[in-house]
């Protein structure tokens, strides 16, 4: 698995080179690369900037999660699965243009703050900070991470 610092190269290394055409090039009713690379980065933003919120909160105990979360989690978390057919949370979902140098730079600045956060947090806080993710329920900060190279693998 791609480490969480290189998750910047993983999404944008296929689009180096390419002109802005690329960027923009999807068959009908999909998500052009440049869709793909804000949705991505949106996601990376917003579960920083909650964990970010919490950093100086009380410790905090996960809540219980339903059997299918708990395995969906474990086998996304580990293997990297991701269910077909789920639509993107309405929070996640990109502009119909995004501004290609503004998203990347927005990509780089969302994986820095999960870094300083992880400087900051781990491990004294690996096991009681927790976000709530909308599929899989609260997850800590590692999981958070793991699950974002995932993601960007997944599209």
């Amino acid at each position: 698995m791609t480490p969480f610092k290189d998750l910047p190269e993983l999404i944008l290394g296929p689009l180096a080179g390419r002109n802005d055409e690329a960027w923009f090039r999807a068959p009908a009713g999909t998500w052009c690369a440049g869709e793909i690379v804000d949705h991505l980065t949106i996601a990376v933003e917003n579960s920083a900037a909650a964990f970010a919120s919490r950093a100086d909160k009380p410790p905090m105990r996960r809540r219980p999660r339903p059997v299918i979360q708990v395995l969906a989690s474990h086998l996304l978390l580990t293997t990297g699965w991701f269910p077909r057919g789920r639509r993107a949370p309405d929070t996640t979902l990109p502009s119909a243009r995004p501004e290609r140098a503004a998203t990347e730079e927005r990509l780089r600045a969302g994986v820095a703050a999960f870094l300083d956060l992880e400087r900051r947090l781990l491990p004294r806080r690996a096991h009681d900070l927790y976000v709530r993710h909308p599929a899989l329920g609260d997850l800590t900060l590692g999981e958070f991470m793991t699950f974002h190279v995932w993601h960007a693998a997944h599209h």
